[in-house]
């Protein structure tokens, strides 16, 4: 059994079955053994960019993260003080604010990131792409 933390990017690319999600992410997500966390910061990160019109979501993020969490049976990742202590330790190396933080989450929850941002391979979580 793997606990798997889903980039924001992998999450969606999962519920759109897009082509750009990896072999070796679909597998694993597709694993009814494996746990999938969506981290609140995602939430976040997808709030904004449909504000901004960067995104188009298919209803309002509260509803829309609300039912693909039960539909996927995903987890919510809150986000936890020890998570943002985590982040200040950590060296600046990613510039991404959300980025940084699904980071601390990772190596704080001892969860692998599912994602295909090459820059997370500069911190010390555990990988899947």
């Amino acid at each position: 059994m793997a606990r798997l933390l889903l980039d924001t990017h992998a999450f969606l690319w999962w519920l759109d079955d897009a082509p750009q999600l990896s072999a070796a992410a679909i597998e694993a997500i597709s694993d009814a053994d494996n746990e999938c966390y969506l981290s609140l910061a995602s939430c976040w990160e997808m709030a904004i960019k449909s504000s901004l019109g960067k995104l188009h979501l298919a209803s309002a993020v509260e509803r829309f993260v609300s039912e693909q969490l039960a539909a996927n049976s995903f987890t919510l990742l809150n986000i936890e003080l020890r998570h943002v202590a985590r982040v200040q330790k950590m060296p600046f190396k990613h510039r991404d604010p959300f980025d940084r933080l699904l980071i601390a989450q990772a190596i704080t929850e001892k969860l692998t990131i599912v994602t295909a941002d090459k820059a997370f391979a500069e911190y010390s979580a555990k990988l899947l792409w």
